[in-house]
């Protein structure tokens, strides 16, 4: 079997996305679904702010970006496909939902086995009633999860899984929740190979990355270039990774961006944050401190493609 990657302009092989964004943002509303105008926006106004971004990117030689905002968050069909029309960057969409908080009322009572069915017709068939496919599966744990709706998420991420073979990304803050999420999953019957622990920074104590890598998943260090981070850090924790024998469970992004609709002007309260840092500085530094070239390839081509490959 032949494995493909699905973007909103269709699918396209494992070879092609080159250069990969595992985990960024390009429309995203964090009002939740209980605002009066959540997640609308006009595209055009919406390309107008967010393609430069992009075209520099492109230029910078980013060829695939993952969009990480998902129902409960944003997500908008009509925008990204204005996005996708108008960059030569391929863009994977998600299925799935946000945390407890943010996930809207008509999925709130939803059965898993209909969530896992609503999901895999998103990943097989189309989103909204289109033929656009979405390329993962993307959900959220609370800071002190998962609550009862989120294992109730996971558990139908998992049937979804194993009936496409999508990947699951999962924001999750800290080693605690992680642990409490993997044993779910596990216990559910997935893979943890086709797992990506989303913000896997946030854990400073590396020896339960090390086991949650070892266990088979995905680490993502998604904070590359971010104010709030310390990019030493990162750079440390990544090279310490990498040296521990990791460099294949290892994706690496900037969770940046994004237009934001709540913003007359539609840009974040902290601006813009644009998808170069990786590239730009991030790579030449973990050169610097003797990652090979190989390994910078594993990790910012290889590795996603695998990991978002069906």
């Amino acid at each position: 079997m032949v494995k493909r990657i699905q973007t909103i302009k269709g699918p396209i092989g494992i070879d092609a996305p080159g250069f990969v964004l595992p985990h960024e943002h390009l429309f995203t509303d964090l009002r939740g679904p209980q605002a009066a105008d959540y997640a609308r926006g006009e595209p055009s106004a919406v390309v107008r702010v967010v393609e430069p971004y992009l075209a520099e990117a492109y230029a910078a030689g980013v060829s695939a970006l993952v969009e990480c905002s998902t129902v409960g968050v944003g997500r908008n069909l009509p925008i990204l496909r204005s996005l996708a029309e108008v960059t030569p960057i391929h863009i994977i969409a998600p299925t799935g939902v946000y945390r407890d908080a943010y996930i809207p009322a008509s999925l709130r009572e939803t059965s898993g086995h209909e969530l896992a069915n609503l999901w895999t017709m998103e990943l097989t068939e189309g989103i909204d009633g289109t033929s656009i496919r979405a390329g993962f599966i993307k959900l959220a744990m609370s800071d002190d999860g998962p609550t009862a709706l989120e294992i109730r998420n996971l558990k139908a991420a998992v049937k979804a899984s194993q009936n496409t073979g999508a990947v699951i990304a999962s924001h999750t803050i800290g080693g605690k929740v992680a642990r409490r999420e993997m044993v779910v999953l596990e216990e559910a019957g997935l893979d943890l190979h086709r797992f990506i622990w989303v913000h896997a920074q946030t854990e400073p104590d590396i020896s339960i990355l090390k086991d949650a890598a070892h266990r088979g998943a995905y680490l993502e260090l998604d904070s590359v270039g971010a104010p709030y981070q310390s990019q030493t850090e990162l750079l440390e924790t990544t090279v310490a990774l990498i040296e521990a024998g990791f460099a294949a469970q290892l994706l690496l992004s900037h969770d940046a961006g994004w237009y934001n609709p709540a913003d007359r002007d539609g840009l974040p309260e902290e601006g813009f944050r644009g998808y170069l840092a990786l590239i730009r500085d991030f790579i030449p530094e973990l050169l610097k401190r003797g990652i090979s070239e190989e390994q910078a390839r594993l990790i910012t081509v290889d590795n996603p493609a695998k990991a978002f490959a069906f």
